[in-house]
């Protein structure tokens, strides 16, 4: 049974341990996410002794980070057809992750007719989605310490498996159409997850604490829409589950 840092019980399956970094492409161990998805969000909680002055001020504080990965309204870098271009990027996915979008699109293509993906470009959507969830934690007030630019130790981050099999074209060639469904539940999810972090706003900065079970649902559509986006940037293959765990 894990307790957050105040001494309450968390449970042990919201038991949220410290991810590895992803270091090379190369010999990436999937210990610790045997019988779960191969993209894995971990989160120590800190429910209470909350930062009231960063809290109040986060949503300024954390423009550089908006700016370039991204705010909470960008679930990914999804493809959604239009009358001019054909493909659109999602909005609010910020400068880096809009290079990811274009890298997925040419890792498409790779993948399509040539069952391969670029490791650079494998890389790079790594990188963005490892600097994402350190500045989503603390946009959404999960975390108070001010996330690094790049990669660098934070109580927030993410585990990746690289594929370690021939790539799925199939399921890549209609990536965007399977994914549908779960864009629409993450949609309204993240009306939810909005206003659950603002009452949390207001609660840390009345009480000096996050509730509990906000907190919970918060990391859960935080790991879930996380999945997500590792999906449409083709990390993986698999299909996501339809889970906050």
């Amino acid at each position: 049974m894990s307790k957050s840092p105040d001494g309450r019980h968390l449970g042990a399956r919201h038991h949220w341990p410290m991810a590895t970094h992803l270091g090379p492409i190369d010999g990436i161990s999937a210990a610790g996410l045997e019988g779960r998805y191969p993209v894995d969000v971990a989160i120590e909680p800190r429910l209470t002794g909350r930062n009231r002055l960063t809290t109040f001020f986060r949503p300024v504080l954390a423009i550089p980070h908006l700016l370039l990965v991204g705010g909470p309204v960008a679930f990914a870098a999804t493809w959604f057809p239009t009358n001019e271009s054909g493909i659109h990027l999602g909005a609010g996915v910020g400068a880096l992750g809009a290079v990811a979008g274009v890298c997925a699109m040419i890792a498409w293509f790779a993948i399509v007719f040539g069952a391969k993906h670029p490791p650079e470009l494998w890389r790079l959507a790594a990188l963005y989605l490892r600097w994402r969830i350190r500045a989503m934690a603390y946009v959404t007030l999960l975390r108070d310490e001010y996330p690094p630019f790049g990669d660098g130790d934070y109580p927030a981050s993410i585990t990746f498996v690289p594929p370690d099999a021939a790539r799925d074209r199939l399921t890549v060639a209609f990536r965007p159409l399977l994914a549908m469904p779960h864009f629409i539940v993450l949609w309204a999810l993240g009306m939810a997850w909005a206003v659950a972090t603002c009452v949390a706003w207001f609660s840390i900065l009345i009480f000096g604490s996050y509730p509990e079970p906000l907190y919970r649902f918060s990391c859960g559509v935080l790991r879930w829409g996380t999945r997500v986006e590792a999906y449409m940037l083709l990390l993986r293959d698999e299909y996501p589950p339809f889970s906050f765990e």
